[in-house]
């Protein structure tokens, strides 16, 4: 069976906070403060997914989850693919769909965050022609309220 994306449904939240989860740590434990690392809890990746599940796209092939990506408004909030997925061409599907999302809802630019250090993700933003614009602090949702993060803002113009 193919992979299809479709819209996050309640009974797919708990693989796919697993996902996010270990996603997450993977790409940033080792390049975010100890501090944002501890507020990354599996629940808290499944209380945010139930808050944006409207919003999210997930990646599926016979019934697994292999990736999601969140939109909000101009943004690609969220963006990950299970290690088994990555190298597939998956992580290009789930970010085109992001971009046709936003750009079917007004918008002629995207943007998304990056965590400074995270270099494989840059890498692959620019290969799909995402530009690092620059550097900013941003504040990002933890069950404890918000939390300063430095990124690379990427911005891309749609078409």
């Amino acid at each position: 069976m193919s992979i299809e994306i479709i819209e996050l449904s309640t009974d797919l939240i708990p693989p796919t906070a697993e996902l996010w989860h270990a996603g997450w740590h993977d790409a940033h434990a080792a390049i975010v403060p100890d501090e944002l690392t501890e507020l990354r809890t599996l629940d808290s990746f499944a209380t945010r997914l139930k808050k944006y599940a409207a919003t999210t796209r997930i990646a599926v092939r016979d019934g697994q989850v292999l990736g999601l990506c969140v939109v909000l408004k101009d943004e690609i909030n969220q963006m990950y693919v299970s290690a088994q997925a990555r190298g597939t061409g998956l992580a290009a599907d789930l970010i085109q769909n992001g971009e046709l999302r936003i750009r079917d809802a007004g918008h002629e630019t995207a943007w998304l965050a990056c965590a400074v250090g995270n270099d494989r993700a840059a890498r692959f933003y620019e290969k799909r022609g995402w530009v690092n614009a620059r550097t900013e602090t941003l504040r990002f949702e933890t069950q404890d309220g918000s939390y300063p993060l430095e990124i690379w803002r990427f911005e891309k113009t749609l078409n």
